[in-house]
């Protein structure tokens, strides 16, 4: 069984959603130092988190599972996403200031 446009349509929608807010949940991540090891990672983490979150609820309001193949195809979604979300945790909204540490 293949992603449906539908689905993929939603996944790709929640993965612009998290990038426009992607300063919030870097916040969110800063508040771990020092437990954590990287502001940026976690916060990539958080949103691959919500975004699979979403993408299984989805197919839970269809009533249906996601099998091996949707699983696979939607890391794939995400996989290829991944330098536009990073690229957004990275980014400084208040100055022009590159965060350099988390690269």
């Amino acid at each position: 069984m293949a992603i449906a446009k539908e689905t993929k349509n939603f996944i790709d929608s929640l993965i612009d959603y998290y990038i426009s807010e992607a300063a919030s949940y870097k916040q969110i991540a800063e508040s771990y130092v020092p437990e954590i090891n990287s502001v940026a990672d976690t916060a990539f983490g958080i949103i691959s988190g919500c975004v699979y979150s979403g993408f299984l609820q989805a197919y839970q309001n269809q009533e249906k599972t996601p099998d091996l193949e949707d699983i696979k195809e939607f890391n794939k979604i995400l996989k290829d996403r991944a330098p536009l979300i990073k690229k957004a945790i990275l980014e400084d909204p208040d100055s022009t200031k590159k965060d350099t540490s988390e690269e």
